[in-house]
């Protein structure tokens, strides 16, 4: 049986310092939808790998497993902050199941 020898898929790779980002985040996100990758660097020291979310082969975090079902159009992520933990409230006296079954009586 012959394999069938395919050129990888091109993916450009771009690399843009951190300070050059803060001010091009736009334009670096528009790259980005176009397929291509941006490592950035602080100092010239690479510190991060943005990449379409389509690429990533296999997500790790929840927040990646999150993004990639949103880019895929399964679930729509939220847009307010989280509500805060609730407390449970402390009542004094019986239990209210028996208050309930008291006043059934």
């Amino acid at each position: 049986m012959r394999k069938s020898l395919r050129p990888p898929k091109t993916v450009f790779v771009s690399t843009v310092d951190l300070r050059e980002l803060e001010t091009r985040l736009a334009r670096c996100i528009r790259q980005i939808k176009q397929g291509e990758e941006i490592v950035v660097t602080e100092r010239g020291r690479p510190i991060a790998l943005l990449m379409p979310i389509e690429l990533v082969k296999r997500a790790s975090s929840l927040g990646m497993r999150l993004g990639n079902l949103a880019a895929q159009g399964r679930v729509t992520l939220p847009t307010r902050k989280p509500l805060k933990r609730l407390r449970p409230v402390k009542i004094a006296g019986p239990p209210i199941s028996r208050t309930i079954i008291e006043d059934r009586r």
